[in-house]
């Protein structure tokens, strides 16, 4: 037993050891693949991988904006874990009405970057761990920058480069805010929706989402915080 709880602590402290290191590693460095990645090539193996890496200031201001608005507008002030977008999914989720998440842009940086889709509470817990981790250790404009290299946003197509140029056929840097906007617009479902042509329900999210940009201005992430207008923004989509 002494020998079975010696392995499993050396186990643990290699595990804490392996993932700082990895976090600190992509704090400079960019991420090549994601697990998403590899799952998606091998579950649809014809379908090509379009991936290529830009840094932060080749990337519309609009489309930060644009994802900000969207997915997680209390993105330069929270730690992480926005409490009261939880708790109002909580409430939500208890009284029967349509299941909404509250995960934020770090939140699923982590998810995107170390760990894999499926929903689970083991999943859920290393989520957890790694986004304390992000978030102590890499900026705010780092973490949306790996983000908006990572996510899906079309069918296999990942990051603000390639999408830009496979949905408006423009480098990231050129994108205008209805283009930025139809991007992230398809974000909660990026291998149903199309952000061009746009679907009449992705035209009315490209409207709203347009809207929130405009209530919210520009974002200071270095400071963490929101033009004051942002607090009037209504958090709530169609």
């Amino acid at each position: 037993m002494k020998r079975f709880f010696r392995f499993l602590l050396k186990l643990i402290l290699w595990f804490f050891a392996f993932t700082i290191f990895m976090v600190i590693v992509f704090k400079w460095l960019p991420v090549p693949f994601t697990p998403l990645m590899v799952i998606r090539y091998f579950e649809n193996p014809e379908e090509d991988i379009q991936h290529d890496w830009v840094p932060a200031e080749e990337i519309s201001n609009d489309l930060k904006l644009a994802v900000i608005a969207s997915e997680d507008q209390n993105f330069p002030n929270h730690s992480g874990f926005d409490m009261e977008a939880i708790e109002k999914a909580i409430e939500n989720n208890k009284k029967g009405k349509r299941v909404r998440g509250a995960s934020t842009i770090s939140q699923q940086t982590a998810k995107n970057v170390f760990l894999w889709p499926q929903r689970s509470w083991v999943r859920k817990g290393f989520e957890v761990y790694f986004t304390f981790l992000i978030e102590l250790f890499w900026s705010k404009e780092r973490i949306l920058e790996v983000y908006l290299n990572s996510i899906e946003m079309g069918k296999g197509v990942y990051g603000a480069e390639a999408a830009s140029r496979f949905w408006f056929n423009k480098s990231a840097s050129d994108l205008a805010a209805y283009e930025a906007a139809a991007i992230a617009a398809v974000l909660p479902n990026p291998r149903q929706y199309r952000a061009n042509p746009a679907s009449n329900y992705i035209q009315g999210r490209k409207v709203w989402i347009i809207r929130q940009m405009r209530n919210m201005g520009p974002i200071n992430l270095s400071e963490k915080k929101l033009n004051d207008r942002t607090k009037e923004t209504t958090r709530r989509g169609l």
